[in-house]
């Protein structure tokens, strides 16, 4: 099989004449892979469901698990929608270009394959240069779940896309590692109340600035109507356990230990931003070194790290 063209770039001003055959790409049907600032993404038109449905088959994803839709600004964003509240307008104000995805009504011409024949219809607009270049050199909503296998860890680097996607993709565009580190929160406001359907980078509190109080997780009915909504998720192949105290960990820990296994004992760096930025890294090496067992303590269930416990309680659930 051939194998991806590579495309090294230079992350903060990126040559639009080194991305035009990503954006090729991505007119003529294909997969691009692509950094941003949370995690890399695995591209393709979202108006195109043939190219959509090489995303789903090069993941091995769900069908029933929606994308988020990439574009350059706001109005590409309505354009989207049928539907345009209030508390989007603020949203969006706030915090784009940036790691908030919010979740509307969607118009019809979007394909139900990108919204896992949902109503709904899941968009952002990214900050990191190299996927605002990008999308402006494709001038296409770009649909673009992060660029792994479907449940394994999301990658932070074009090697994590090289390790896990291989030949599966048809350009890799390699930006360097994310600066997030974890993808993004994703909020949903086509109700009375705005409603955060996945924890990110952009915490609660910083949305209640802006819209005043929201309503966090709950039950869904019908549809998935965000990506990241499934029990396990985001993890690495060595089996991840984690416990609420270090106390209870390190009893894991040795438990294991005693029994012969190889145990990684994974610390969870002391800041949220810092936390979040080197997670996945830190898992993907974990992963890759030959343990038996990964065992980590919660972080507090603090608004802060909402987004680091919940990647790795999905990452620990059972199948």
């Amino acid at each position: 099989m051939p194998q991806p063209r590579e495309l090294p770039v230079n992350p903060t001003t990126p040559d639009a004449a080194a991305l035009a055959p990503a954006a090729e790409a991505w007119r003529a049907g294909g997969l691009v892979a692509f950094p941003t600032e949370t995690v890399y993404g695995l591209g393709a038109n979202a108006l195109d469901p043939a190219a959509v449905g090489r995303v789903f088959a090069a993941k091995g994803r769900p069908a029933t698990n929606p994308l988020i839709v990439h574009v350059t600004d706001r109005d590409e964003a309505k354009a989207l929608t049928a539907d345009w509240p209030a508390a989007a307008e603020k949203l969006a104000t706030a915090f784009w270009p940036g790691p908030l995805t919010l979740v509307l009504k969607k118009a019809p011409h979007i394909p139900d394959v990108v919204t896992a024949n949902g109503s709904t219809v899941a968009i952002r607009v990214p900050a990191h240069p190299v996927a605002r270049a990008l999308l402006m050199a494709a001038g296409l909503p770009i649909a673009a779940p992060s660029a792994n296998r479907s449940g394994e860890l999301s990658p932070t680097t074009a090697d994590h896309v090289r390790t896990s996607l291989g030949d599966r993709v048809d350009v890799i565009v390699d930006g360097g590692p994310c600066p997030g580190g974890l993808e993004s929160t994703v909020v949903d406001v086509t109700g009375d109340t705005v409603k955060v359907l996945r924890p990110g980078l952009i915490t609660v509190a910083q949305l209640e600035a802006v819209v005043g109080p929201v309503a966090v997780g709950g039950t869904v009915s019908g549809p998935l109507p965000s990506p990241g909504m499934m029990a396990k998720h985001y993890s690495p192949r060595t089996a991840l356990e984690v416990a609420e105290s270090q106390q209870e960990a390190d009893f894991l820990a040795n438990l294991y230990e005693t029994a012969g296994l190889k145990v990684a004992r994974y610390a969870v760096p002391a800041d949220p931003i810092a936390a979040a930025a080197r997670l996945y890294a830190d898992l993907h090496a974990l992963d890759a070194s030959g343990f038996d067992r990964i065992i980590a303590a919660l972080p507090p269930a603090a608004d802060e790290w909402q987004a680091v416990r919940d990647r790795l309680t999905r990452a620990a659930a059972e199948e």
